[in-house]
């Protein structure tokens, strides 16, 4: 195999041994078990480099996919999938006007990624335990443990999961699960060089986020709010919270979000009791036709 010449230059490591809880010195925090962790995405900062959707490919040897042109502006990967684990969104925001801020881009720019809900409608729905919450609060599909039933994938109301066509199996961002175990920052979050994916324990990245909401404001950006933190849109439908949860500055809807998600289990008992009201009152009509027809 060929190589780059500079490769000779570092033909070992610098390093005596790994280097214990890396992510203190790239994120500023110390990974332990038991504890929430999760993503802050800042979209205001988002710049479309794509850095974390490359990131992630590498790290979890992943195929690469959307390699021709779309035709949707300059999104070549378009949506998340068994192969993206984190997709970056380019949307025209329209036509600039006088009201529009001094150098500011006329474009919307989003790094998605499974959501890690808190009350995961995918981890409800499978049959088999090959999802499961672990011990950084996150949910990762365990691919030898999958049958490929796809319950899970109509079951997210964020449309992040997906069955693969090389293994038929369910996939999905893991918040880099075997990284976090190694005390490394997730790769995407580590790729990114405006801090536009910000890694850390929920409770820290959600008052984070809160600071970063009123500055903006501060700033005349009256627009940006928070989706996917407790009490803000995007946690709705007994979802609870999302772990990985985004600062947005037009509707969810822009961003291909759901501006009121639900657990697909919230609808389960209404379901229920209207099939059977329904065959109840089909009866009640069979057993009338039936008595009238005797009685004649």
């Amino acid at each position: 195999m060929e190589m780059h010449p500079r490769v000779s230059d570092h033909a070992a490591s610098d390093l005596d041994r790994a280097i214990a809880d890396e992510a203190e010195l790239t994120a500023g925090i110390r990974i332990r078990p038991g504890r929430s962790y999760g993503f802050f995405t800042d979209t205001t900062l988002c710049i479309g480099c794509k850095a974390c959707e490359v990131a992630c490919k590498e790290w979890n040897n992943l195929p690469a996919d959307g390699i021709g042109l779309t035709g949707h502006s300059y999104d070549n990967t378009t949506a998340l999938s068994a192969d993206s684990w984190r997709h970056v969104m380019f949307i025209e925001a329209g036509v600039r006007d006088d009201l529009a801020q001094p150098f500011q881009s006329g474009w919307l720019m989003m790094s998605d990624v499974c959501k890690h809900c808190h009350n995961a409608p995918c981890l409800e729905a499978c049959p088999t335990g090959a999802l499961f919450r672990t011990e950084f609060d996150t949910v990762v599909v365990q691919q030898d443990i999958c049958n490929g039933c796809g319950y899970c994938v109509p079951a997210c109301p964020f449309g992040v999961v997906d069955i693969s066509l090389l293994d038929g199996k369910a996939h999905k961002c893991t918040l880099c699960y075997d990284r976090l175990k190694g005390g490394l920052e997730p790769a995407c979050a580590k790729a990114c060089p405006t801090d536009s994916i910000q890694f850390g324990e929920l409770d820290e990245l959600q008052e984070r986020a809160r600071r970063r909401e009123a500055d903006l404001h501060r700033r005349g950006v009256a627009g940006a709010y928070i989706y996917g933190a407790p009490g803000t849109p995007g946690a709705t439908g007994g979802l609870g919270h999302l772990s990985a949860f985004f600062l947005l500055t037009a509707t969810p809807e822009t961003y291909n979000l759901p501006r009121a998600p639900t657990r697909p289990a919230n609808r389960i008992a209404p379901s229920l009791a209207a099939g059977i009201a329904t065959v109840f009152g089909l009866a009640v009509a069979a057993l009338s036709l039936f008595t009238r027809s005797a009685e004649r």
